[in-house]
């Protein structure tokens, strides 16, 4: 066991300051998605979601810097990464829509500009929607419309449509039977 230590004390060190590093930096992050969070009135589901996504991408880039750190060479990790990625790459082919769909709703926390409970029109030719925005998931919105059905609108259509913003706050006049504009 002393010969372990020995031979790899500088490497678990730097693993050390490595992780010590990390959660300064996760930690930095999570506080300030919450403030980022709280000042957009978003609710905390999506937050916790944001968090999520940022504390995996955190693990992922610790992982290959450890494995700098124990002596992996940069040849070895593009071998290992890219035969990784080429069949992830093939097996989310097929599901492209669904990541679509996250990486639409990661950027709707940050800069979208309708929260939950606004009444909104979505422009759609085929299908135009006027509804209230009753949830904001990470795949899709969640609209109510004057006649009580719900509609789930996939994020990456929200994003790529002109939507009208009719009325803020309208839940609250959906739900005590005020109507609406």
């Amino acid at each position: 066991m002393k010969d372990f230590f020995a031979t790899y004390n500088d490497h678990l060190i730097n693993s050390l300051i490595l992780l010590g590093v990390l959660l300064l930096l996760w930690f930095i992050l999570k506080v300030s998605i919450r403030k980022i969070g709280r000042k957009s009135g978003i609710n905390d589901a999506r937050i916790h979601l944001i968090i999520r996504y940022t504390t995996v991408t955190l693990f992922f880039i610790g992982f290959l810097i450890l494995a700098f750190i124990f002596g992996a060479q940069f040849e070895d990790l593009a071998l290992v990464f890219s035969s990784v990625f080429a069949v992830i790459g093939i097996a989310l082919f097929a599901i492209w829509s669904i990541l679509s769909n996250i990486t639409s709703g990661v950027i709707m926390f940050f800069s979208f500009p309708y929260k939950v409970g606004d009444k909104i029109q979505i422009h759609d030719k085929d299908f135009p929607i006027e509804a209230i925005i009753e949830d904001i998931r990470a795949f899709q919105l969640h609209l109510r419309q004057d006649n009580g059905d719900l509609v789930t609108y996939p994020n990456n259509l929200i994003l790529q449509k002109a939507v009208t913003l009719i009325q803020k706050d309208a839940i609250e006049d959906f739900e005590h039977g005020s109507d609406l504009i």
